[in-house]
Parts: C-alpha cells; structure tokens; sequence
C-alpha cells in the first residue's frame, strides 16, 4: 500500500542526514551473549537486550561507525549494573511495605461505606424497572434462575442471559457515577457496555477501539470495565494500549509472545520487538494515546505476524520523508519509522493531520 499523502513526526526540526547503521541483526547475538552471562531471568534478558539496542540507535549519530559494537556492550553492561543496583535497594525497603495482619479500623471507613451505597444507588436507578426487579430479586433475595424463568415465562437460558446485560448495565452505570461526570457523547454508553459485557461482535460494530483512542471520557473507564485477559480467547488478536513510557515494556513484551506462538525465535523475536519499541516510542513521545494490535497470519502455508499501530495524535505532515532512510527527524527515538521499516518485511503508513497516525507492520517467518 502507498502511504497516505500528507505525514512525518510531528513538532521536530528540520530532518538532518545520520551516518550509516550497523545492521541491527549484527548486533543481537553481540549484546545477547553479554547479557545471558549476567541475567539468568529469560524475560527480563530480553527486555534488557531491546533497550540496549534502541540506546545504542538513538545515539548512532553520536558514534563512530566501528565503535557501536563496543558500545553496545558497554550499555548492555551499565543496564545491568542498574539493574543490580535497583533490586538492592527494593529489598533493603521491603520490610517498610509490611502490612499489619488486622489493620484497625479507620474512621473514614464509615463514610467510604456511605458512599458506596450511594454510588450503587444511582447506578440501580438508572437501570429500569424490569433490570432492578430481576437482579433484586436474583443477588439479594436468592431467587434461581429457573424460578424466575417459570415465574416470567421464560426459560433460564434467557433469564441468565439477562441477568448478564443487566449487571454489564450497572458496572458501567456505577463506574460513570464514581467518575462524577456524564459521558460527553450518546456512544459513550453503547461503547463502555460493549466493553463491559465483553460482546465482541458489538465492539466491531462500534468500533469500540478507534472510539476509546478519541474520547478521554471512555477511556479513563475502559481500563475498569474491559474483561480480564485471561478469560480472552487465544484465538483473538491481541490488543495492547499504549499512553506512557512503561507502556513501551509491555507492548515489546506481548509482541514477543505473539511472535514466538507463530513461530518466531532467537534474532528474529528480538528484531520484532524492537521495531515494536520503536513504533510504540512514538506514540508516547507525539500522541495523546495508542493502542497496538498483533494477529499471527497463515497465507497458504505461510507463517507471519502482523503489527497494527494506531494513535490519536496529530498526524504526520509529510509521510514521505519521514519513511526515507538516513534521514531522522527525532534524534531520541533511535530508530524511528525508518529503521522500523527495515527490520519489517512489509511495512506502511497511513495518517491525517490532526486525526492520529495508523502504522501496519509485517514479518514473515523465513
């Protein structure tokens, strides 16, 4: 696909020349050898073998050509110092987050429990007639599912069914009271119930995603209402949100997973998480939030996996020149879409100016 017209990162300096790359492949096995000396924890080895090379990326311009090597070790080496340094000093404080077994009470207890009361009141009021009586009569009076069947006319299927939507009504009723404010738009409610009732076929007809990366409203309460992942199907593309830096970490790490189920391993899973690191740098650093999908491909035998990035920032003016290579228009980013694009097999960009930025990444098993 050709890129849309009209993109490039946004709020940067005019784009300057950088010197030649060390092929990031040649890298990998260099930086993993030092750190698997050091890390015996395999995830942790991988996160810190990723950061070691955006490092050494984003300070290429820096860096003389033959000394990358060199200077990857020594990153590799100083993160793992670091490291050290920071577990040190979290068990050193571990007894200060000691809990008491019986805390006492306290006296703002009473009025933590007032409130409750009057959340879920205004929760259950706006529920109707029918929602009220069915779940009063289900969660407080202990009535079973067949006798309120027989006394409805219905079958318990149907009653529990219903019993469902309405408590999927009132976590998103009470979640919207405890927010103090009204949802800014009539598709508010339809998305947050969609999320909370984990209906995926009415989140594609609402485009549930593409809505909670423009409204702050729904997506301050997505994170409350959205079903547990362990309970998602493997079969699912595999969402991950991304808004601030730690989000980098766990975005790099799901890709890793879903790379590793299509088959992917050694070099090959750390290239993918870095361009994914790259991708997601960008959406910290330019957007107001994102959100990364991966979907493991089979094409007529053929094993892949394919990266869906979107963000509701401010668009690439020129998209163009942000994709040509030896070009960098934010030094801090290391690779950029550029490099992203090289340790991709298929890789294209679509974006609107004050709209958001959608990037669509490949990579085939060799």
């Amino acid at each position: 696909m050709r890129p849309a017209e009209g993109m490039g990162e946004v709020g940067m300096n005019v784009p300057q020349p950088v010197p030649p790359e060390e092929p990031i492949a040649d890298l990998v096995p260099i930086v993993r050898r030092v750190v698997a000396a050091r890390v015996a924890d395999p995830m942790m080895r991988d996160d810190i073998v990723q950061e070691t090379l955006a490092r050494v990326m984003a300070s290429r311009s820096r860096v003389e050509h033959e000394s990358l090597v060199p200077y990857a070790i020594t990153t590799a080496r100083n993160l793992i110092a670091s490291l050290g340094q920071r577990d040190q000093r979290a068990r050193r404080k571990a007894h200060l987050f000691a809990e008491a077994d019986q805390p006492e009470p306290r006296p703002e207890d009473e009025l933590l429990r007032k409130e409750e009361a009057t959340l879920v009141g205004a929760a259950m009021a706006r529920l109707t007639p029918a929602e009220q009586d069915i779940l009063l009569a289900h969660e407080v009076e202990g009535t079973n599912t067949a006798t309120l069947a027989a006394s409805r006319g219905s079958t318990p299927g149907a009653v529990a069914a219903q019993l469902a939507r309405t408590r999927s009504r009132l976590r998103v009723e009470y979640r919207v009271a405890q927010s103090g404010s009204e949802p800014p738009t009539d598709r508010c409610r339809p998305v947050l119930i969609a999320l909370s009732s984990s209906d995926r076929r009415r989140q594609r007809e609402l485009d549930v995603h593409g809505h909670l990366l423009g409204c702050d409203f729904c997506a301050g309460l997505s994170p409350t209402l959205a079903a547990p992942r362990s309970r998602r199907s493997t079969q699912d593309d595999e969402r991950v949100p991304v808004s601030r830096d730690s989000d980098v970490v766990s975005v790099r790490q799901k890709g890793r997973e879903v790379a590793a189920t299509a088959g992917f391993t050694g070099s090959d899973l750390t290239v993918i998480a870095t361009a994914i690191s790259e991708i997601a740098r960008n959406i910290v650093k330019f957007a107001t939030r994102g959100e990364f999908v991966f979907s493991v491909l089979d094409e007529d035998g053929r094993k892949g996996l394919k990266v869906v990035a979107r963000d509701s920032g401010p668009g690439i003016p020129d998209v163009e020149l942000a994709l040509q290579d030896g070009y960098s228009t934010y030094r801090g980013l290391g690779l950029g879409l550029p490099g992203a694009r090289r340790l991709m097999d298929e890789f294209d960009v679509v974006s609107e100016v004050g709209t958001g930025t959608t990037v669509i990444m490949i990579k085939w098993r060799p």
